[in-house]
């Protein structure tokens, strides 16, 4: 049996489509490689065999055969169930009696190991669909639901315990072993910033470590490892090499999807994204747990960082180009570690006046990244309904009970919210002058600065809006605009924004007011 140092031997081999010609079904006449820092990704005809890197690194090991073979097999049992039909099953590679290698079979000796999956065009990767500015929202809140189910799907560890200081510790100590003292620099300044979250964090860590909130995650939840397979986006390439450091909080495996969307500039993809989990949990906790969201952003840009400099060893990746990127990030890194303070704008109007679609334009710019949970009153009342939503409600879904309740349950996320950091952004009708004391009341009580705005629109405007609105949580329609025309609310605390015209414009009318000058990205 050969060694495991003649990896190089069964990589050179595979590059060859002969190589497969014996035992491969519809054998490749091409074989592409791509190199990362933990395996060899080789693209044959309809197949993609991944076989691990012979590496020992400070977070993993894959210097024997065995434990290549070993984290094949956990790599199918993990991915496989969340993308049916992407894992194929672990491929044995031979070495025959006369030297020559084959893929598969039973004639010879096995000398490496591999994962095989279905191909897919490399397009359909999501980091590749950002980088050509094609994800939409419907993407996005199809990707939030699928993480959100993920994480549901993984069951808590009732021994598991709050590694993320020794994780941060460990991660830092490997980055500030380059030879590179520019970034060894940043890195410490990072260091300092990790530091103080992780003390600012520790109380809220341990409520949610207490509450049964960590779990076997994905691990490695990036762009880059999550595929738009059949129209749906898919994780996959889960972290196979180490249960303990998967076994994480849902909210730090979120932040590498946050950080990286951020990082491409998508920071509006990223809030919607965080929204969308948000509102789909419905778990106050999760909305507490945004106290350590600054410190698992962090830290997972230092984790691109670490791993960046791990294949900068490793491959023959463009030395400058990578100690530019590792400093960028970890600049990045530094800047998550410093969020702004707190914000809370309420916008509120009547149907129509287009409240929702100025709320999600605003929140992606106010305060921490990446911006402000948006509540939104539509959404919530479907949550308490128990219903999708783009479910049609009853009449009795709008009583004043049922509002009442709506109002209440809006105004305790956004207290929750605040009180971990995170700024707020509410839209809704807040037709009364107690919605409106309320919301303003939960701002004081936090010590957050307060903004309201009020949408004034003609009523054929909002008729028309209304009227040509499809696949929204709001249930309005011309005939609800007329009721509320007729008791129509005299809003005199709140500053008044015209909301005739095109939604760009209401938009920078109220970025005016609210002294936000620059529009996130998509």
């Amino acid at each position: 049996m050969a060694s495991d140092t003649d990896q190089q031997s069964v990589i050179a081999a595979l590059h060859s489509p002969e190589t497969w010609s014996a035992t491969w079904p519809g054998s490749p006449d091409h074989v592409e490689v791509i190199e990362t820092h933990a395996a060899y990704i080789l693209m044959a005809g309809q197949d993609v065999l991944k076989v691990k890197r012979a590496v020992r690194l400070p977070y993993l090991d894959f210097s024997t055969l065995e434990a290549r073979r070993r984290v094949c097999e956990r790599e199918i049992q993990l991915n496989a169930p969340h993308a049916p039909g992407l894992y194929r099953g672990v491929v044995a590679i031979r070495r025959r009696h006369n030297g020559t290698f084959i893929v598969g079979g039973s004639d010879g000796d096995v000398v490496e190991w591999a994962v095989r999956m279905a191909r897919f065009e490399q397009d359909a990767l999501l980091a590749n669909v950002c980088d050509r500015g094609a994800l939409t929202p419907v993407i996005m809140k199809k990707l939030a639901d699928k993480v959100l189910a993920y994480h549901r799907a993984m069951l808590p560890r009732a021994s598991a315990v709050d590694r993320t200081a020794e994780i941060a510790r460990s991660v830092v100590q490997s980055i500030q072993r380059t030879a590179e003292q520019s970034v060894r620099v940043v890195s410490d300044a990072v260091a300092i910033g990790l530091e103080h979250q992780l003390a600012t964090s520790a109380a809220v860590r341990a409520e949610r470590t207490e509450g049964g909130c960590i779990r076997r995650c994905h691990g490695d939840l990036h762009l880059s490892n999550i595929v738009l397979w059949h129209g749906e986006p898919v994780p996959f390439d889960a972290l196979e090499f180490d249960e303990e450091l998967a076994t994480i909080d849902p909210l730090y495996d979120l932040a590498f999807l946050l950080m990286d969307l951020d990082r491409r500039d998508r920071r509006a993809s990223a809030n919607l994204l965080l929204n969308r989990y948000l509102w789909r949990s419905g778990d106050v906790l999760d909305l507490r747990g945004l106290a350590a969201l600054p410190m698992f952003l962090g830290l997972r840009a230092c984790v691109r960082a670490m791993v960046a400099l791990d294949r900068l060893a490793l491959t023959n990746v463009d030395r400058t180009m990578t100690i530019a990127h590792v400093i960028e990030t970890l600049e990045h890194a530094a800047a998550y570690l410093r969020p702004p303070s707190p914000r809370f704008v309420a916008i509120g109007g009547l149907s129509g006046t287009g409240k929702t679609t100025l709320a999600a334009n605003v929140a992606a710019s106010l305060g921490a990244v990446p911006g402000a949970l948006h509540l939104r009153t539509d959404l919530e009342r479907k949550w308490l309904a128990g219903v999708d939503e783009l479910e049609r409600l009853p009449d009795s879904a709008y009583s004043d009970r049922a509002t009442r309740a709506t109002y209440d349950r809006v105004t305790a996320r956004a207290a929750a919210a605040l009180a971990a950091g995170h700024s707020v952004v509410v839209d809704g009708v807040f037709a009364t002058q107690s919605e409106r004391l309320a919301v303003a009341g939960i701002a004081h009580h936090a010590h957050v600065a307060f903004q309201g705005i009020w949408l004034d629109a003609a009523a054929d405007i909002m008729k028309a809006r209304v009227s040509l609105r499809s696949g929204d949580a709001s249930d309005a329609t011309a005939d609800v605009i007329e009721r509320q025309l007729a008791h129509a609310p005299r809003v005199t605390n709140w500053t008044h924004v015209d909301a005739n015209g095109p939604a760009d414009l209401v938009a920078a009318r109220a970025r005016s007011v609210l002294g936000v000058a620059v529009d996130a990205r998509g």
